[in-house]
């Protein structure tokens, strides 16, 4: 239950105050979206690493913009702070670095 008031609140907090520039880069909106659970360096933390060796370098575009947009067990949903355009951008940076590129 603590969980999901901690969620609740990263999710007011990037709500509030604004989310992300419209032409910002994926890996400025994962720096500014997602490193708070995911951190900075992808390992995971409070969310799933997302990272070269993490499970979500073995999923589809597809689901991570779902994950993303709709939210997924304990993420809370983007659809509102990010637009599909910054979304993709999230998901290619995800793409580069699991690439190791």
């Amino acid at each position: 239950m603590r969980l999901m008031w901690i969620m609740f609140g990263v999710a007011l907090v990037v709500v509030a105050c604004g989310g992300p520039a419209e032409d910002a880069s994926g890996e400025e909106i994962y720096l500014q979206v997602c490193a708070r659970c995911h951190a900075p360096d992808m390992s995971g933390g409070l969310g799933p690493a997302l990272g070269p060796e993490g499970e979500a370098a073995e999923r589809s575009d597809d689901f991570l913009i779902d994950a993303i947009t709709h939210g997924r067990g304990r993420m809370p949903s983007f659809a509102r702070t990010l637009s599909e355009g910054q979304i993709r951008r999230v998901v290619d940076y995800l793409r580069l670095v699991q690439a190791g590129t």
